[in-house]
């Protein structure tokens, strides 16, 4: 497998810019995104209108996963001089593509393993917003398939794994480099979950599982296209079950109202 331009090698290995600013990219990323989010919200209530669910999603997937993420990382590769192209972008082989129905798959292993694992202990787990929006509109998780392909899997996975993961793996080689971007990526989710701060950690600790998996295919194939679409995939699947789960509780098809769609919020990574 070819080098990339942000693989290390004997000369590069440790080389560059401290890791520091690197690892405080996604952090500046959500207040880049906050902060316009915040801004629109309070003009749209002082106007007097009152944004639905949809429109508010709408507005924090484009400022964040968008235009604040994508942001962050074209910021970090205009810094060093190098192309966006260095974080390996190009059309799927057949061979990745193969890797993405494995990933997409390994996903879903590593989460479910993951839930089983916290589930053991009995800890209550924290809810993504994403609930408390379908909860008030259940079309809001429609318009989130699409989403996650066209958004969320490629903003966040050019900053985590294009440019976090591949810089921690210049510092600390191949498998601290997957390790430690994951655990960031679930990290950052923090600020997107409601409920108690032990409620927060134990869904991070899930989606810490399913991180691996993306930044395992990331690795193999040098194409950022890859856990994108394994990240796409895993979401917008999750979105169509809890709709299909909200409207089958609410024909009464399914014995507890909601309990569908609050169990698979613990596996979104949005």
């Amino acid at each position: 497998m070819a080098l990339s331009p942000l693989r290390p090698d004997a000369s590069t290995a440790g080389a560059g810019p401290s890791v520091t600013p690197v690892l405080a990219g996604p952090g500046l990323g959500l207040r880049a995104g906050a902060s316009p989010v915040l801004a629109l919200l309070v003009l749209l209530v002082g106007v007097g209108l009152d944004p639905s669910p949809l429109a508010l999603l709408v507005i924090s997937l484009v400022s964040i996963q968008g235009v604040a993420f994508g942001g962050v990382a074209l910021l970090y590769l205009r810094f060093r001089g190098r192309p966006v192209t260095s974080v390996g972008v190009r059309l799927p082989s057949v061979r990745e593509l193969l890797i993405v129905v494995a990933g997409y798959a390994m996903a879903f292993i590593a989460a479910i393993t993951g839930a089983i694992v916290i589930g053991i202990t009995g800890a209550p787990a924290g809810e993504n917003q994403v609930a408390e929006f379908a909860s008030t509109d259940p079309s809001v998780l429609l318009w989130l398939i699409p989403a996650s392909f066209l958004l969320i899997g490629p903003g966040e996975e050019l900053l985590f794994r294009g440019i976090v993961q591949g810089r921690l793996r210049e510092t600390f080689d191949r498998v601290p480099g997957v390790v430690l971007a994951s655990a960031l990526f679930a990290a950052v989710h923090f600020a997107a979950l409601t409920g108690g701060a032990g409620g927060r950690l134990v869904t991070i600790a899930v989606l810490f599982f399913p991180a691996l998996v993306f930044g395992a295919v990331y690795e193999l194939t040098d194409n950022l296209v890859v856990p994108a679409l394994v990240h796409g995939a895993y979401n917008a699947t999750l979105f169509a079950f809890a709709y299909l789960a909200i409207r089958l509780s609410e024909s009464g098809a399914v014995p507890e109202p909601g309990s569908g769609a609050g169990a698979l919020a613990l596996f979104v990574g949005v």
